[in-house]
């Protein structure tokens, strides 16, 4: 049975709507069983920068230490069930030091390659994959050489900020783009690229096409199709195991509209555990 971790974190994110993934992770996680689910309780307080140029720093730095306390003792598989997709950046960390040579694939509308330097909000959700590669701030970053470029492979991005642009170029990320993945084998060739004998899957649920997933922050036309984001997510199960997922981005506008969307993320979370 997979095991699930449930970081309902809010802080991260730019939107007015940021407080309703609150609400998301918790509708997900009631459909989930319960005996395989366990919650983070994260602090109910906003944070300050505390002058690292990540808005509500504070916060998430401890948020990232209670994730990090909770996965530590676990072996199997984890599936963390956020949350803006900040939350995911611990969850990678802990699949890397498990499995040195892990791939991981980042399926996102958003790049989320800012550091706090260029971004113009500040938020972290937006420099998540960046301290991935453990560029940020001190304290929310994964270590340098944990996850290099060469094994990380951009999929369904398609609203990049200029300097998300510049970064992607000269980082020389591998990247997909959302219509590439009506090729079911696209994914699972890029991650066969890396070489890597592990893999960790990221779904922020915005890489989805708005008619597929409405209760998101930010919805960006042109997306990935469900039957293809599956079909994706089966081919790299197919050449790499799977280590470790994370689903976030969930923000229903209300507890009826978050029953028309969750039929789509269980089957997501079929896919992936």
């Amino acid at each position: 049975m997979a095991r699930f971790v449930i970081v309902p974190q809010w802080q991260g994110s730019p939107s007015s709507r940021a407080m309703q993934l609150i609400d998301g992770a918790q509708a997900i996680a009631g459909d989930l069983p319960r005996a395989s689910c366990t919650t983070v309780d994260i602090p109910l307080e906003a944070g300050e920068a505390v002058e690292t140029g990540v808005h509500r720093f504070s916060t998430l730095r401890r948020t990232r230490e209670l994730v990090d306390l909770e996965l530590a003792p676990i072996t199997e598989p984890v599936m963390l069930i956020g949350g803006d997709c900040g939350v995911a950046v611990g969850a990678v960390g802990h699949a890397v030091r498990r499995h040195p040579d892990l791939a991981v694939v980042w399926l996102d509308a958003h790049p989320d390659l800012h550091t706090p330097d260029s971004s113009t909000s500040g938020a972290f959700s937006g420099m998540a994959l960046r301290a991935i590669l453990g560029e940020g701030a001190e304290g929310l970053v994964l270590a340098p050489g944990g996850v290099t470029t060469d094994r990380l492979v951009l999929a369904g991005a398609r609203e990049y900020e200029p300097a998300e642009e510049d970064a992607a170029i000269a980082l020389a990320l591998t990247t997909l783009e959302a219509s590439e993945l009506s090729d079911p084998g696209a994914l699972a060739a890029a991650v066969a690229a890396t070489g890597a004998t592990a893999v960790y899957i990221h779904v922020d649920l915005d890489v989805l096409d708005p008619g597929a997933m409405s209760g998101v922050t930010a919805s960006v036309p042109f997306g990935v199709s469900l039957p293809d984001l599956l079909a994706a997510i089966s081919g790299v199960r197919r050449v790499a195991p799977l280590v470790g997922s994370s689903i976030t981005g969930f923000a229903p506008a209300s507890p009826e509209a978050a029953v028309d969307d969750l039929g789509t993320i269980l089957r997501i979370v079929g896919a992936l555990a």
